[in-house]
């Protein structure tokens, strides 16, 4: 399938997306080409694959659960704060 200009603004018009005139080109390329690999894809026979298939034997593969130790990440990054109490940043107030 080819995207041509009334298809690319009835697209740009669904998005609310406005695409320059000097990227329009550009993007009806790359558009096209998305189209073309999808048609590939259409042209695989997957009627004997079950919704589940996975490449991978027994499933994915998980890691083990194992909690982590503290950390000193938040003390690290509020040592960095202007002001700092109680694991929170200081700020100004901005509503009165």
């Amino acid at each position: 399938m080819q995207i041509d200009d009334t298809l690319l603004n009835k697209l740009e018009k669904l998005s609310h997306l406005r695409i320059a005139e000097e990227k329009k080109r550009e993007v009806m390329k790359q558009l096209s080409d998305i189209l073309g690999y999808i048609e590939n894809l259409n042209e695989l026979d997957t009627d004997g694959l079950s919704p589940a298939f996975s490449t991978l034997e027994g499933g994915t593969p998980l890691r083990e659960d194992i909690p982590r130790g503290p950390n000193s990440v938040a003390a690290d990054i509020l040592s960095h704060a202007p002001q700092a109490e109680d694991d929170f940043f200081i700020v100004p107030a901005i509503i009165e």
